[in-house]
């Protein structure tokens, strides 16, 4: 009879959220895998046999991010109205964000000095922004949209919502401040500008 397995998926996925909430909480030098280990029940050998090294479990930190964020992109399908979709993205990259906090700054800041992505990791990051850029394509080649080359709309776009995100994780919005609805209307107003 076969040994079971135990450094699983359900391990990998723990390994991940644990070493995101230990890079956001206290920065990249309390990574530790030796911590790591212990604060999920495990042993080191059982970090190293699921990532190899430090390095390799940032860089499956970071791809999971962006697999987590890019599975909620792929759930807004489109309706045919540019604005409308663009903002549904975006409320999407806001669910994102609040649901898993502790991987957004490793994928969208260098909170983990020295780390690059590897090519693999890179692909999928670059895959989970396909939807926004082929929505507007597709709005700027059906005249829906200005004639104006889509990278300037998509990174427009994109730069508003992950500015205002940004400020929400960092707790930098006016106390008070009605976060959803004020986004919302942010995301429709900024898609809005960009009609023909």
């Amino acid at each position: 009879m076969p040994r079971p397995r135990t450094h699983d998926e359900a391990l990998r996925l723990k390994l991940l959220d644990r070493a995101g909430e230990l890079i956001s909480a206290d920065g990249p030098k309390a990574l530790s895998l030796r911590k790591l280990a212990a604060d999920s029940g495990t042993s080191t050998t059982a970090v190293y046999s699921l990532f190899g090294s430090k390095p390799d479990l940032v860089n499956a930190l970071y791809a999971e991010g962006f697999r987590r964020f890019g599975a909620r992109l792929a759930t807004v399908s489109r309706t045919g109205d540019p604005v409308t979709d663009l903002v549904r993205l975006g409320i999407a990259y806001r669910e994102s964000a609040l649901a898993d906090p502790h991987l957004y700054a490793i994928m969208f800041t260098r909170s983990v000095p020295g780390f690059e992505p590897n090519t693999e990791a890179d692909e999928v990051a670059r895959a989970t922004l396909k939807p926004l850029a082929e929505t507007v394509r597709d709005a700027v080649s059906s005249g829906q949209f200005q004639d104006v080359a889509p990278e300037v709309i998509t990174v427009s776009l994109w730069g508003i919502v992950h500015g205002l995100v940004t400020l929400e994780l960092s707790g930098r919005l006016p106390e008070g401040f009605d976060v959803a609805a004020a986004y919302e209307k942010a995301l429709q107003v900024n898609a809005s500008g960009w009609l023909r």
